[in-house]
């Protein structure tokens, strides 16, 4: 089949990399001139599947309401700009109920594992390099913070994740470089969790596509898609061209597409930004900063080295603009980072990033059939599209090519929205 696949972040450059692995003619379509130079290009790095969770949670309504006006608080409103968004968060709302986490938390995990598992291949087979590490701890400060958690931790034995509990002492075994005098309670340790470069996985992998004949076009923005038995695809300034399928990868952007066709998913972008920077290296020294990637879990702040570099990633802010950093987020990634790795990073010579995560309001992406003849989905994967991008691209591929999915599908297809 000739495919077109709109969109080459990180799940767009995964979708047609499987896809041209199952044998088929792939068209890559993406508005910037590269891969992952959107929601993919500075993300926390952080692949860890055991502790992939839906936003929607109990008792998340709550905790946000109470830590709305903390100067450092994990969730911020972006201004008037979040009443556009209202519909979702009433979604999001009714989503926070029990029973509906627990289906969608067992739908993100089963996506999760089987996604790790393939990212593992592609990187043995394919001898891929991207600054991968293994290791992944969640920090907690006190007590409560340990209590809060134990509903996880049973979560994770349920699954069959590796994991311990570790006291202070355990974790600075694990992370050396950890500040002695910052407070810390406990960890949970997730040994075969870990993160790696994500822009730098999609350069290589898109670079495998293409040897498979996968063909990147790239400044191209799609205007329409024309749905049929042969989907057209629509550039700016172009004429239409014909395919047997298309696949939508298009992040935030993918109403604009699909809205004309008769389809509108419930997708918001939920901001989140990062700082990385330069690793600090002082003569008859250890190395500073993280060895692989962690977790602050009171402010849900990822500290990640990379490489040479650390990157502290984290929040979430709603209703807000791509085009606006505001200086609250920063100094909430700043004070974490001198919290745990006082003076480890060159912060003069830090690069500050902002991404729009596609976030659907109850937690795990929409992949499939649309509904819609000749087009695909592989959208709203939110804050965990690095952790399930392998996974569900894999997906993708085995439908199109009318095979059976290679994991049970409850709660991950567009099912589940036509019946709310």
């Amino acid at each position: 089949m000739r495919v077109a696949v709109i969109g080459a972040g990180i799940v767009g450059v995964t979708t047609a990399y499987e896809a041209a692995q199952a044998g088929h003619q792939v068209v890559v379509f993406e508005r910037r001139s590269t891969v992952a130079a959107e929601a993919s290009f500075a993300n926390a790095g952080v692949v860890a599947p055991g502790y992939i969770t839906p936003w929607a949670a109990p008792g998340m309504p709550w905790k946000v309401l109470s830590q709305l006006f903390n100067q450092h608080a994990p969730v911020r409103l972006g201004g008037l700009n979040v009443m556009r968004q209202v519909p979702w968060i009433w979604r999001w709302l009714r989503a926070c109920r029990p029973a509906v986490h627990a289906t969608n938390r067992e739908a993100m995990q089963r996506l999760g594992h089987f996604s790790r598992d393939r990212l593992l291949e592609l990187t043995r087979t394919l001898n891929l390099d991207y600054e991968q590490m293994p290791g992944y701890l969640v920090l907690l400060r006190d007590p409560a913070e340990l209590a809060s958690a134990r509903r996880g931790l049973a979560l994770l034995r349920d699954w069959g994740v590796p994991h311990d509990v570790v006291d202070g002492t355990r974790c600075r075994h694990l992370e050396p470089a950890l500040n002695p005098e910052a407070a810390l309670h406990a960890a949970i340790h997730l040994p075969t969790d870990g993160l790696g470069n994500c822009r730098q996985f999609a350069h290589l992998l898109k670079g495998e596509a293409q040897r498979l004949g996968a063909d990147y076009r790239f400044e191209a923005p799609v205007t329409a898609v024309i749905p049929g038995i042969h989907p057209g695809v629509q550039v700016a300034g172009g004429p239409r061209q014909d395919f047997d399928a298309v696949v939508m990868c298009t992040g935030v952007g993918a109403n604009e597409l699909l809205a004309p066709m008769g389809l509108k998913l419930p997708l918001a972008p939920v901001y989140g930004c990062s700082v990385t920077a330069p690793i600090r290296h002082v003569d008859g020294h250890p190395p500073m900063g993280p060895r692989a990637a962690l977790m602050d879990e009171r402010y849900k702040v990822a500290i990640s080295r990379l490489g040479q570099r650390i990157r502290i990633a984290g929040g979430a802010e709603i209703g807000g603009r791509l085009d606006h950093l505001g200086q609250a987020p920063l100094r909430t990634l700043y004070r974490v980072l001198d919290e745990w790795f006082p003076g480890a990073a060159l912060t003069a010579n830090a690069q500050h990033w902002k991404g729009a995560r596609p976030m659907l309001p109850d937690g795990p992406p929409v992949l499939g059939e649309s509904g819609i003849p000749g087009v695909w989905l592989n959208l709203g994967h939110g804050s965990s599209g690095w952790a399930l991008a392998c996974g569900s691209a894999v997906v993708l591929a085995e439908r199109l090519s009318a095979r059976a999915s290679p994991i049970d599908m409850k709660g991950l297809t567009l099912d589940r929205w036509r019946k709310r």
